[in-house]
């Protein structure tokens, strides 16, 4: 099964809109998805500082800011099974 891992932030109208596209992929193509929100690790909040969202698939970076279905759906047929 694919993991898809959502990096984000409360606040952050670009990865609400990430979030919704990662959401109806998902149950498209059975993902599991994790939201980590970065403000939570000061980590994280190091690593990725205002460059959010990120999505990463089965641990790999994917795709910064923006996404879209047929992007996503491209890139997740490409994974192997």
């Amino acid at each position: 099964m694919i993991r898809l891992t959502l990096y984000s932030r409360a606040d952050c109208d670009l990865c609400h809109e990430m979030r919704v596209v990662v959401d109806a992929v998902a149950r498209e193509m059975a993902c599991v998805v994790e939201e980590i929100d970065v403000d939570e690790d000061p980590a994280l909040v190091e690593a990725y500082g205002n460059d959010v969202p990120v999505l990463c698939v089965n641990g790999r970076r994917a795709f910064v800011h923006r996404v879209d279905r047929p992007a996503l759906r491209a890139r997740l047929a490409r994974e192997p099974a």
